[in-house]
């Protein structure tokens, strides 16, 4: 399988409830003649696993569409600390395990939709059984931007009551407790807080609406399959999590409504450190603009390395990562951590109604997953879509050195990764093609127009 070909379809059910391959072999009658040329036998398998893909996309449509998806939980154990996003949670402490179940229920949670308006040239009004890669892409854009618009350790609460004006902040018993003077000071506090808390929610319920099934929402499954198109991607294709991570470039820079954010993606494995500094420098005295990296790789062959496996716990480890856009094969998840030798992830393969978020309060509680899971690592497609958030150049500086001390540690003599000075042969491409078609050169003090394509070695360009 190539980085763009791990995409969407089969159900994250228990292994005797999946799909064997069994199941999808074709019929023999549509074999085809075994008498045709050698010529043609290349053009029928392409047939048929078209034909297979389509069997198998509508199968998953008809399948999540009916909720049939088994919401099992998974078991954690209290002897090993679960390592999330950054973070390290020890199970054994019932006040570790609460804020873990905070931090996890905050992670938005996109899934499949129906019911939503059309998708353009297609009359699809649902992404099931194809669009999950999109969905765990949305996830892993989702958990960036958040960290980029909330304050640090915001977490989202369901029960917290909305606060009507500062007099209900204190019942009468509390009122008779306190002077009038310790009165206003707690009050003007619990004012304080209950602003706080009202515009992290707004900021919250912001960030969803951006992500809503509707053509208008800048992160919405309309924009980014509009986006696709330039990959020669389609409404109902599977994406992969390369495919998927440029996408997301352009869905952010295509957007008005982020401030001070850029993404940018490695190219073949390579973080250029000067187009970075391109993309995130500002005039004096501006700071550095934000950034999300995603970093698409494959780690092996048509199975993931094992040699891999301590490097992506590492990376996990970093405040810096915002989660891996990968899954198991035509099985796309969103990794945020792990125990042991299980990945803990967000499954986007579950069918709800599209939610109205013109509503003035909107229900949230399909954005997040109560229940986290867990998947061995040995079942990890090896094509993924690494990413990690900056929020100005000393964080940067930071994770490079964070990321390459993580890099490190892999057996392979090769890294998941690096990071090379300069920048990338596109961008050089592309800032040659920027320049007028006729340039200043300097030859022995002479200055003369000439067409840059035509010029020697010795001319030294000004």
């Amino acid at each position: 399988m190539n980085p763009s070909s791990s995409s969407g379809g089969s159900e994250g059910q228990s292994p005797e409830d999946e799909l064997t391959d069994d199941w999808l072999f074709l019929p023999a009658e549509l074999n085809g003649d075994q008498h045709l040329e050698e010529s043609r036998v290349d053009e029928e398998a392409e047939d048929r696993g078209k034909l297979k893909s389509k069997l198998v996309s509508a199968w998953n449509s008809v399948k999540y569409a009916a909720g049939w998806s088994l919401k099992q939980k998974s078991k954690f154990s209290k002897s090993s600390p679960v390592i999330m996003l950054g973070k390290s949670y020890d199970l054994k402490d019932q006040g570790e395990r609460e804020r873990f179940r905070r931090c996890f229920t905050s992670l938005l949670w996109l899934t499949y939709r129906r019911g939503f308006p059309p998708l353009s040239g297609v009359s699809l009004t649902t992404d099931s059984g194809w669009g999950c890669v999109l969905r765990t892409g949305q996830m892993l854009l989702a958990q960036g931007l958040l960290l980029h618009m909330m304050p640090p350790g915001w977490t989202w609460s369901a029960s917290k009551p909305a606060v009507k004006d500062d007099m209900d902040l204190l019942n009468s018993t509390e009122r008779a407790l306190y002077s009038q003077e310790e009165m206003e000071k707690k009050t003007r506090r619990h004012s304080l807080d209950s602003y706080l808390d009202r515009l992290m929610e707004a900021t919250h319920r912001r960030v969803v609406k951006w992500f809503t099934d509707q053509p208008t929402a800048p992160f919405g499954i309309h924009k980014l399959v509009e986006l696709g198109k330039s990959s020669g991607k389609k409404a109902g294709d599977w994406y992969g999590p390369s495919i998927a991570a440029h996408i997301l470039r352009k869905a952010v820079a295509a957007s008005a409504d982020v401030p001070n954010l850029v993404v940018y993606v490695a190219q073949d494995c390579t973080i250029y450190l000067e187009d970075v500094k391109r993309l995130c420098e500002r005039p004096p005295p501006q700071s550095w603009t934000s950034i999300i990296i995603l970093v698409p790789v494959r780690l092996g062959g048509q199975d993931l390395n094992p040699a891999y496996i301590t490097c992506v716990k590492k990376l996990l480890t970093l405040q810096s990562c915002i989660g891996i856009i990968g899954g198991k094969p035509k099985h796309s998840l969103f990794f945020v951590g792990f125990q042991d030798d299980h990945l803990l992830y967000l499954d986007p393969h579950y069918c709800r109604p599209t939610v109205d978020t013109t509503q003035q309060n909107f229900p949230l509680e399909s954005f997040h997953c109560k229940h986290p899971r867990k998947m061995s690592f040995s079942r990890m497609d090896p094509s993924c879509t690494i990413g990690f958030y900056a929020k100005g150049q000393k964080d940067f500086e930071s994770m490079c050195s964070a990321v390459n001390e993580a890099l490190s540690t892999s057996a392979e003599t090769y890294p998941m990764f690096i990071f090379v000075e300069g920048r990338s042969q596109e961008e050089e491409d592309a800032r040659r093609m920027s320049m007028n078609n006729i340039t200043y050169i300097q030859r022995k003090s002479e200055h003369k127009k000439v067409v840059p394509s035509n010029s020697m070695d010795e001319f030294v360009l000004l």
